[in-house]
């Protein structure tokens, strides 16, 4: 190890241009430790440093100097190879290697492009040693930690090494460059070698073979002081890899769950709880969102482990503690981005997690529900304005010439009021949306051609855009402006030149079915409700289905009768028989215009024709799909709900202020223990609540309690409760008993076959012998 850092030493030193005087730095350094450690430093430690700094700069001097020359050779002749030469070589260097090491070819399973792209990258490291060897011996550490993942065995480095430096040499080229290329090549295998013994805890070995029950055992010797970071970081030099990402990050789910659960399992002795809840966030912050992104079935696990409920039951109640802490702050204070990406995730079975339902609830009535409804009680004031000044007002007099000046004055104020900070606010959000969507790239192809901005996939802001452009024409179109240079009535709505006045007023009802419409985000505040709105949309597309046949029937069947020979004046043409037949479905149709189709046999049984399909068939098919289409969505309507209420609070807390916020943290008292049961004051960071004892039945201590030694240093003892209690190892046992029981079975049947051989052998000699006695008597 001593070699290897001398060497990288002489690189960095190479560096510098200027004179190293390396006994001039001895003395120095030795001035410094003894002021340093003045009281403990004695004649044993400077004989001792001595002897360090004497072989150091040994070690030294025979390498300083020579990585200057050995860098421009180096660079010389790989900036010679051409690609015939290129390809040469790293067919050479695998060819070799095979030979040498034929184990190798198990590890080296790639395509033939990915293992030359390996051998440019070894070439290319041998010259960037001597370039910049800080950085390299960097990337080098965090290559080997990621080959601890891969589990590849150092005794196939030296072999490569030697093959790669043997087919170098087969391009002949200077031997200055070859002992430069052997010489780098040798230091990047010695720190990966290096890196691989150092990070191959018994940990990493058993996720790479993703088993469970021997990443329990590796972990069960683990101090339990420890424990926890022995499975959430491995450090070497200056860098370091997670073994619970790295088996996520590998597919070896079985083991990232083993670890989640020991994380989040709370252990006790007589001094201290040990609980990794903490560690994990302190050392991932973002494990919600990689776990949302990459495992999302570890989720659940994760969420399951931030709960603990009493096995003791006080009056029909139970304790829980939900320790959500690190779900709803971050490491600084600020808010946690964990609901929002749970939100993102968009699964309504994790959204109902208790864990999520309880600190998102919290979130809503603490903070959120309220700036929520400030927010919309603009909103309603607009729409309250919009009723008065076209619904009520105006409806106050049969003859609108009656109207009051005073009346026409409050219309007109009603209006200017819409046209100004209704339409004026929605402008200015839509084009606010528009200009963040078009500087962030935010944009979206309908049908794959046409662009528009990402915010309009938002239904809600759809909505707000139509009622923008509504609002928008009917202030181009609204009478009092065209009247306002009558010189009768002030502000009327009457004058010669006004536009139509059926196009304001159907304008005037879209306008306001928009503004209820968009209203319908305030049953948020009523989950049931929400929910309930949101499977009359899912459900939508099968009202829409119905309604495409019906046309589809009233087409084909109104063309049919319109061919026909008759006097049916509700069917002399097509549109007129398209208009019979959709009041016929809807119950509108005169019942005696019937008498008139009766007349007509032909007519008389097409229609009837039509309605046994339309009312009795497709009607009843409707209310069928309907049936099994609420059924089969309304399951996870409510999970929905809640999504839509976790995006309204992520948006609405990112407009909280740090000190409402602050203030806000503060009653929720996170940094106060709380009590497991009466009297045992445990782990702080959470919430404690109380739920009916049958809610949620166990009977089993969730904490998991030790004597003995309390000694941080020691492991855990052996936890015999939780041995052999999982499905496979019952049937482990259960086959091992099958074996056992199909041994012995055999071992009876060959004796008792081998017991009447040698019985019908015993016979058939007797009898043998028998007949030869009555021979010999003869």
């Amino acid at each position: 190890r001593l070699q290897e850092e001398c060497d990288v030493l002489s690189l960095v030193l190479a560096q510098y241009e200027g004179d190293i005087i390396l006994s001039e730095f001895k003395a120095v350094m030795l001035a410094s430790l003894r002021s340093l450690v003045p009281k403990d430093w004695d004649s044993a430690h400077e004989v001792a440093w001595n002897w360090f700094w004497e072989n150091v700069e040994r070690m030294l001097k025979a390498i300083m100097g020579k990585p200057t020359v050995q860098q421009a050779s180096l660079e010389r002749f790989i900036m010679s190879l051409d690609e015939d030469n290129l390809t040469y070589l790293r067919r050479e260097i695998y060819k070799r290697f095979f030979t040498v090491a034929p184990a190798g070819q198990d590890h080296f399973k790639q395509s033939t492009t990915r293992l030359y792209w390996i051998a440019d990258k070894v070439i290319e490291m041998t010259s960037e040693m001597y370039r910049d060897p800080k950085k390299l011996v960097e990337d080098i550490s965090a290559l080997g930690l990621r080959h601890v993942g891969y589990g590849i065995p150092t005794e196939f480095f030296a072999p490569f090494v030697s093959s790669a430096v043997d087919a170098v040499k087969t391009i002949n080229p200077e031997e200055i460059a070859q002992e430069a290329f052997r010489w780098s090549l040798t230091l990047v295998s010695k720190i990966l070698v290096r890196t691989i013994l150092e990070g191959s805890t018994i940990v990493m070995k058993a996720i790479n073979t993703n088993d469970a029950k021997q990443l329990r055992k590796a972990i069960s010797v683990a101090p339990r002081g420890k424990r926890a970071s022995e499975l959430l970081n491995i450090t070497v030099g200056t860098q370091s890899i997670s073994p619970l990402y790295w088996a996520i990050e590998s597919g070896s789910l079985n083991t990232a769950k083993a670890m989640l659960e020991d994380l989040l399992v709370i252990r006790a002795d007589r001094d201290n709880y040990y609980y990794g809840c903490d560690q994990l966030f302190e050392r991932h912050p973002e494990i919600i969102h990689k776990l949302t992104s990459d495992a999302p079935n570890l989720l659940r696990t994760l969420l399951d482990g931030l709960v603990w409920r009493s096995r003791l039951i006080l009056q029909g109640q139970r304790r829980v503690n939900y320790y959500v802490k690190h779900l709803v702050q971050n490491a600084d204070g600020g808010f946690n981005q964990a609901l929002e990406w749970i939100v993102e995730g968009q699964d309504p079975k994790i959204i109902c997690h208790d864990v999520v339902v309880l600190f998102a609830d919290m979130l809503w009535s603490g903070l959120a529900g309220h700036f929520f409804l400030l927010g919309r009680c603009y909103f309603l004031f607009t729409l309250a304005v919009f009723i008065t000044g076209q619904s009520i007002l105006p409806q106050l007099h049969e003859d609108p010439s009656n109207q009051t000046n005073a009346e026409r004055i409050a219309i007109f104020t009603c209006r200017i009021l819409i046209y100004v900070f209704s339409m004026g606010q929605l402008f200015v959000n839509q084009v606010r949306c528009l200009v963040s969507d078009c500087r962030s790239g935010h944009i979206v192809r309908l049908f794959k051609v046409i662009p528009f901005p990402e915010y309009l996939t938002n239904m809600m802001q759809v909505g707000n855009l139509a009622l923008m452009l509504c609002l928008l024409v009917l202030c181009t179109q609204d009478p009092i402006f065209h009247c306002i240079n009558n010189e009768g009535q002030l502000f009327t709505q009457h004058c010669d030149g006004q536009p139509n006045i059926e196009v304001y007023s159907t304008l005037s009802m879209v306008a306001m079915l928009l503004y209820w419409a968009l209203l319908l985000d305030l049953t948020i505040f009523s989950m049931q409700i929400s929910a309930f709105t949101l499977v009359c949309g899912r459900v939508l597309s099968e009202l829409g289905l119905f309604i495409g046949s019906l046309i589809f029937l009233i087409i084909t069947f109104a063309s049919s009768i319109s061919a026909l020979n008759h006097n049916c004046s509700d069917f002399t043409n097509i549109p007129a028989g398209a208009l019979s037949l959709m009041e016929i479905s809807l119950g509108m149709f005169p019942s005696e215009h019937f008498h008139q189709i009766q007349e007509e046999v032909a007519v008389l049984l097409t229609v009837s024709l039509f309605i046994i399909i339309v009312i009795i068939f497709l009607l009843n098919l409707l209310v069928a799909q309907l049936n099994g289409a609420y059924g089969a969505v309304y399951d996870d309507m409510v999970g929905y709900a809640r999504l839509t209420r976790g995006s309204i609070i992520v948006s609405a807390l990112g407009g909280i202020s740090v000190k409402r916020w602050d203030r806000y943290l503060e009653t929720l008292g996170f940094e106060e223990r709380l009590e497991f049961n009466e009297g045992d004051v445990g782990l702080a960071g959470g919430i404690q609540v109380t739920e009916p004892a049958n809610e949620h039945p166990t009977t089993v201590e969730n904490i998991r309690r030790f004597g003995g030694s309390t000694s941080p240093a020691m492991p855990w003892p052996a936890e015999e409760h939780l041995q052999g209690d999982g499905a496979e190892d019952k049937l482990d046992r259960l086959e091992k008993i099958i074996l056992r029981a199909t041994k012995k079975m055999t071992k009876k049947n060959k004796a008792a076959n081998s017991s009447s051989i040698s019985q019908s052998q015993q016979s058939g000699s007797s009898a043998r012998s028998a007949d030869d006695d009555n021979e010999s008597d003869r």
